[in-house]
């Protein structure tokens, strides 16, 4: 029974803990439900409060920005209050500029009526003062223009009479038989300065400082380490001149070669001094081009050849011819460069009528300056040439071209006669004259019969000699070997005879060496007097030259001091020419036949 209630109490405990459990997770259920109600609205009270957080910072930015137009509407407010502040001023100023300027247009009129008052009476005194000077304006302007054309004329004057003097004074050299010499100053080039910079070329105390100086037309001055020098001549060409005023001053002679004289141009210097630019022009000799078109870089010898073709056709047609040889002067043999075998040597012969001449070198006849130089072109070719340290093409031989002008002489040298007035005009005679070379054995025998053969042309010849002398050159400077050096060591013995003939006619020696040298021997008529001789002294500007350019200089100076006696005309071989002596012997035999 016990037991029963206990079980009972039991029971209905249990059924009340059910009871209970059940309204416990009822409460749990409500809870969790209030939980997630809960949970629900504050996630959406998160939501709201993002936005309203968006919505805030919205509201800053837009206050900031508000904030920032206000500050910039403000500050903007202070700049037109403090420019409102600066324009008042200006007004202020304006205002008080614009009465002072009122005041001055107010006693402008006063002031500008002062003005033209004072202006008047200046401008009436200037009147009267230009009219006072007037006269005396007028008088200097005709005094000026009297100057300006006095002027005029002396300049005038004073060239015509400077050519006038330089005539005479050619005159003066031709009568007394001295020799011409001019002298050409070439520009510097870069071989002067040997292995120094191009940079340092001509600059005090290099090697390539010049110190030959161009003074004037007629003296050069060489700078020496203890004084000057100053060499005068008949014509000085400065650096700059170009080959056309050389030939200017050598044109003038070429018509004295169609007048019968003999005319001989040499070219004298160092190697590299400029003498074959010179004579012959821009070339080298295994490129020299012939041109049929005068070009400005011709030397010497292409302009006298056109010069001299030029003065023969204002002449009579087939009255004059030409002929041309090449020779060249080397290791003291003479080489015909126009022969086949150019390694013939030739003698020089003197004829019978004491003319010099190489019978066995070729004459070509030419009618055409092109044909002159494509001879010359073909001896150059064949002339010798070496490189030396001195000069890339240095010449090792004396250049000689000879253009032989053969000229119709008139007809009555050629007259007959009697066998006794002509016997010494045909060699018979003690003068020894023949009147042509070329009679026959026939026309010979007709002068027995008492008759000169009249159907023989009568002709006078005369030379141009155009001679490039090989380059004086130092041995040690030019660095030569071997070969080159015996080469060397002939041109300047050959170089050196020249001087010393120069020098022993300078000095009226009985004795000239010509024969020394085969270069002065085959020159002897031009250098001794048959000839018009003109020297074209060479010479280089820099110190590393020195000693060379003074003694080219030197050179120049003793052939200046020759006097030969006035040149001999060239006459036809049947003519001879009665002297002084034969006209005083004449009258001497007159006389004494008179007194008999």
């Amino acid at each position: 029974m016990h037991h029963d209630k206990h079980f009972l109490k039991d029971l209905n405990n249990h059924t009340s803990l059910q009871c209970i459990a059940k309204k416990i997770l009822l409460r749990f259920q409500r809870k969790d439900e209030r939980i997630a109600s809960l949970e629900t609205e504050n996630a959406m009270l998160y939501l709201k409060l993002a936005n309203l957080r968006g919505e805030v910072s919205s509201a800053k930015e837009e206050a900031s920005a508000s904030n920032a137009v206000l500050e910039t509407g403000d500050r903007f407010k202070m700049n037109v209050k403090q420019r409102a502040g600066q324009l008042c001023l200006e007004a202020q100023n304006l205002k008080s500029e614009l009465s002072k300027i009122r005041a001055l247009a107010l006693d402008m009129p006063h002031q500008i009526g002062q003005f033209l008052q004072r202006a008047k009476t200046v401008v009436q005194h200037h009147s009267a003062e230009f009219q006072s000077h007037s006269s005396n304006i007028t008088a200097l302007a005709d005094q000026v223009c009297q100057l300006q054309n006095t002027l005029s004329d002396i300049t005038d004057q004073h060239a015509r009479e400077k050519r006038r003097r330089q005539e005479l004074h050619n005159l003066l050299m031709e009568l007394r038989g001295n020799i011409r010499v001019h002298g050409r100053l070439r520009p510097l080039m870069e071989f002067d300065g040997e292995n120094e910079d191009v940079s340092t070329l001509g600059r005090p105390g290099t090697k390539s400082e010049v110190v030959v100086h161009y003074v004037d037309d007629e003296n050069v001055c060489v700078r020496t380490s203890k004084h000057n020098k100053v060499f005068e001549y008949e014509r000085v060409y400065s650096p700059s001149e170009k080959q056309e005023s050389v030939f200017d001053e050598v044109q003038p002679m070429l018509t004295s070669l169609l007048d019968g004289y003999n005319i001989c141009i040499m070219a004298y210097g160092q190697t590299g001094s400029g003498k074959t630019h010179t004579m012959l022009g821009s070339h080298r000799n295994d490129d020299y081009n012939p041109s049929q078109d005068p070009h400005p870089d011709e030397g010497v010898i292409p302009r006298a050849t056109r010069e001299l073709f030029r003065l023969i056709e204002e002449k009579a047609p087939g009255t004059h011819s030409i002929e041309v040889s090449v020779v060249e002067v080397y290791n003291n043999d003479i080489r015909d460069l126009l022969s086949s075998d150019p390694n013939a040597k030739h003698d020089v012969i003197t004829g019978g009528d004491g003319q010099l001449s190489i019978p066995t070198v070729i004459s070509k006849p030419v009618d055409t300056v092109y044909a002159v130089m494509c001879l010359v072109q073909r001896g150059l070719r064949t002339r010798r040439e070496t490189a030396t340290l001195v000069h890339e093409h240095s010449s090792r031989s004396h250049l000689i071209v000879t253009l032989t002008v053969t000229s119709k002489a008139p007809s009555f040298f050629a007259k007959s006669a009697s066998v006794d007035s002509n016997l010494s005009e045909v060699g018979l005679g003690k003068k020894g004259r023949s009147l042509s070379q070329t009679w026959t054995n026939d026309q010979l025998q007709g002068i027995g019969q008492g008759q000169v053969p009249a159907n023989q042309q009568p002709v006078i010849r005369t030379k141009l000699q155009l001679v490039d002398l090989a380059g004086s050159e130092c041995v040690g400077m030019s660095g030569v070997k071997g070969v080159a050096l015996r080469e060397a060591s002939f041109i300047n013995k050959s170089l050196s005879a020249l001087a010393d003939v120069l020098g022993a006619l300078a000095e009226h020696r009985t004795h000239v060496p010509y024969r020394n040298s085969r270069l002065t021997h085959f020159l002897q008529d031009s250098i001794g007097g048959d000839a018009k001789l003109l020297v074209l002294l060479c010479v280089s500007p820099a110190q590393r030259y020195i000693t060379e350019s003074l003694q080219c200089l030197g050179f120049g100076q003793r052939a200046r001091q020759v006097q030969r006696g006035p040149t001999k005309r060239r006459l036809p071989s049947s003519v001879e020419k009665v002297t002084a002596a034969d006209g005083q012997s004449s009258s001497r035999m007159r006389s004494g036949s008179s007194s008999r």
